[in-house]
């Protein structure tokens, strides 16, 4: 087994720490510029599907119609499908619902206003109509809050008579191809510099639709403005995909190493965790596609270690909501590799301080502990939950192990067992230590420091 081992840094000269956001899914995307589903969102995603497929924004007018019918009958149809009603009952799913009805109507009203054809008026005016009254319907000004509204539970019934007038509407215009088979998922490259100014110029032929993507295009420019961050995402040289995995996951071990460390420490603190999820995601998919090509069905065995687990695979409490934002994406790309990764080679450890805090789908998952010292009550009674119940005398010492030691127990050991740490040599060791307060304070160990050239590198003007 060989000893090499690959640090990847953001600018690093040798490894250079990248990932271009060509390779991430919509999701992602959305996750990491806070677009909303009944508005931004479809914007976003037709964005990424045009660019990977090389299209450009701009399209005839009716072509545009006849796409924003068909959108708004996919989406109207997932209501209408669903038999369970929790897509449209309940806060926020009502609200959101009512606000894709809202949003329909704004939209099919601009596009009436601006064609002449009297049928084609006709028929999308019958949308306007149905989208109005059932809007009126489901939501009614909230009499002793002014501006807030109440809304009601949509049922089925509300969405079938869309479907005919939709296909109705469509019917009036020229035919309009379907589009290429090209999922905005697939990580095909394209020039991420272009993004922002695409969706600008799919709005660009509606006001409402412009304001409501200000925010989003403005997140996405503001993401390639930080030069750390664009490095990461937006390499200035292009990089194909199979060469990508090649670096991180690994083609040859006697020539690139099997121990791949990817430093975070200089990648802005507001896109870690998506960062953190491409990577999972990609590692995790890989290998699922490996495993289904391999002639044989032979996994690829991997392993992913996360430092300060807690972090990236944060356990959501019960008085919190699940929501698709960056760190809860992150969460559960983990959660899929704790569950499923096994079959495809691909292992996972944690290393955490609060173990307390971490996914319990995760937690369940895990077979071996190797725990330290642990003093923290509600880390003590989740670690109790894990192991059986004839050790509760030896995790008792827990609280009091001295460094170095650790008690190993699950699937790697027979029995559990108390185990002392290699020390490591110092050139090894983590910057970790307690700070030298007493020496720097007094002067016996001087600080010089610079901070003209600390803030030239915070604000940019150095690499």
């Amino acid at each position: 087994m060989t000893d090499q081992c690959r640090v990847f840094r953001p600018g690093d000269d040798i490894n250079p720490f990248i990932l271009p956001a060509w390779m991430w899914n919509s999701y992602e995307w959305g996750a990491v510029t806070y677009a909303q589903p009944g508005s931004q969102r479809p914007h976003l995603v037709r964005a990424l599907r045009n660019l990977r497929a090389g299209k450009t924004a701009w399209e005839p007018l009716h072509v545009t119609i006849v796409r924003q019918l068909r959108l708004y009958r996919s989406k109207l149809h997932v209501f209408l499908a669903d038999g369970t009603g929790a897509s449209y009952s309940g806060f926020p799913a009502v609200k959101n619902c009512a606000d894709t009805i809202r949003h329909l109507a704004d939209v099919i009203k601009e596009y009436e206003q601006r064609i002449s054809d009297t049928s084609q008026k006709a028929a999308l005016q019958k949308i306007i109509t149905a989208a109005e009254a059932l809007f009126a319907k489901r939501v009614t000004p909230n009499t002793k809050t002014p501006g807030k509204f109440n809304y009601t539970d949509f049922n089925a019934l509300d969405f079938e008579p869309f479907m005919p007038l939709f296909s109705a509407a469509e019917g009036t215009f020229p035919p309009v191809a379907d589009d290429a088979q090209i999922s905005e998922d697939a990580p095909i490259p394209f020039d991420i510099n272009q993004l922002a100014d695409h969706i600008d110029d799919l709005c660009a032929d509606s006001a409402s639709s412009t304001n409501l993507i200000a925010f989003l295009t403005l997140r996405i420019r503001s993401m390639l403005a930080d030069l750390r961050m664009r490095q990461v995402i937006a390499p200035e040289e292009p990089l194909e995909f199979h060469k990508w995995l090649e670096s991180f996951i690994g083609a040859n071990e006697a020539e690139n190493g099997q121990i791949a460390i990817i430093d975070l420490s200089l990648v802005p603190s507001d896109v870690t965790h998506i960062v953190v999820a491409v990577l999972a995601r990609l590692v995790f998919e890989s290998l699922q596609r490996y495993h289904n090509h391999h002639e044989d069905g032979k996994p690829l065995p991997t392993v992913l270690v996360l430092e300060e687990a807690h972090t990236f695979v944060r356990h959501v409490g019960n008085n919190e909501s699940w929501s698709e934002s960056s760190a809860n994406l992150c969460c559960e790309a983990f959660e899929r590799v704790a569950r499923e990764g096994r079959k495809f080679g691909l292992g996972l450890v944690l290393s955490s301080q609060r173990p307390s805090e971490l996914s319990s789908t995760v937690l369940a998952q895990c077979n071996t502990f190797l725990l330290h010292r642990i003093v923290n009550d509600a880390d003590q009674k989740l670690i109790s939950h894990l192991v059986p119940d004839n050790l509760g005398g030896l995790l008792r010492e827990l609280p009091s192990l001295p460094s170095r030691h650790a008690i190993l127990l699950g699937w790697a050991t027979p029995i559990p067992i108390l185990a002392e740490i290699d020390e490591l040599p110092k050139q090894h060791r983590p910057q970790s230590a307690d700070p030298d307060f007493w020496e720097v304070w007094t002067g016996a160990d001087a600080r010089p420091v610079d901070w003209s050239k600390i803030t030239k590198d915070w604000v940019g003007e150095i690499s």
